[in-house]
């Protein structure tokens, strides 16, 4: 019997996944000494595993077995701030071919020559980014969702539907999309590894193109734009009702010192 243990080959095919995990992820303090990069932080886990750990809340994961993925998660719930109960995920197949082309077809798997951490790390951007945009298109909508009817509301007969506690509660809502959106998730930022590797440029540059990712954040911005510019009309709306109460408050005022100046200067005459 032979004592030889033989090798077992790296696959060719690995699934990677992006996963929502929460609002933000603390990375301080996680480095580890199979650590591959920082920002994001970036290490292995198992033979083949590798993960990136997005400070915007995402965590890309790839190659790592249904209980390796559990463990890694479970690790970090700890460093998560503004925890999902079910977060958004995105997957895609990571094909390695030391030949041909690297690229990505439309629903076909990702072409990479070698699963290389400079490599990983571009795919890794690119899924993140897309992921992290998905979540903040659908936030974005949720609040179109509520200011749409009151648009049409507002336009059809010139009144504002909602009591001044809900018209707050909308400009609430609108603002805290904008905060959590506006600045989060920098699209137009090409990932670190790029300044060290501009070989990597061309598979970014189909990646990014494959997700839309700079179509996509165009049309998040205009919808934010549309988002402050409703919050700051329905500010204007509230502060305009507010005035009219006052001027209305004065007037009564006004008109019930007259009244009772009235009263006393009859009261007089009569008297006499």
């Amino acid at each position: 019997m032979s004592d030889v243990i033989p090798l077992v080959e790296a696959p060719t095919r690995l699934t990677a996944r992006a996963l929502i995990v929460g609002d933000r992820i603390d990375t301080a303090g996680l480095e580890r000494p199979d650590t591959i990069a920082l920002l994001p932080l970036a290490f292995r886990v198992g033979p083949y595993g590798l993960v990136a750990l997005f400070r915007f809340g995402v965590a890309v994961l790839v190659g790592l077995t249904p209980l390796e993925e559990e463990d890694t998660l479970a690790r970090l719930r700890s460093r998560v701030s503004g925890e999902r109960a079910k977060g958004d995920d995105e997957t895609a197949v990571l094909e390695i071919s030391p030949v041909g082309d690297e690229q990505k077809s439309s629903g076909g798997p990702i072409q990479v020559k070698d699963l290389s951490p400079q490599r990983f790390l571009v795919v890794a951007d690119a899924l993140a980014k897309s992921v992290a945009l998905a979540r903040d298109e659908r936030e974005v909508n949720k609040v179109f969702d509520v200011i749409e009817p009151f648009a049409a509301k507002l336009a059809a007969t010139g009144s504002t539907p909602f009591r001044r506690r809900d018209m707050l509660r909308l400009i609430g809502q609108a603002l805290l999309v904008q905060h959590r959106v506006s600045g989060r998730v920098a699209v137009e930022e090409k990932p670190d590894v790029l300044w060290d590797r501009p070989d990597l440029e061309r598979l970014y540059a189909r990646l990014e193109d494959e997700y839309e990712l700079s179509e996509r954040a165009g049309v998040l911005k205009r919808k934010l734009d549309v988002i402050v510019e409703t919050a700051h009309a329905l500010t204007d709306i509230i502060d305009a009702d507010r005035s009219t109460r006052l001027e209305w408050a004065v007037i009564v005022l006004i008109l019930a010192e007259l009244i009772a100046a009235m009263v006393q200067i009859w009261l007089a005459t009569v008297g006499h």
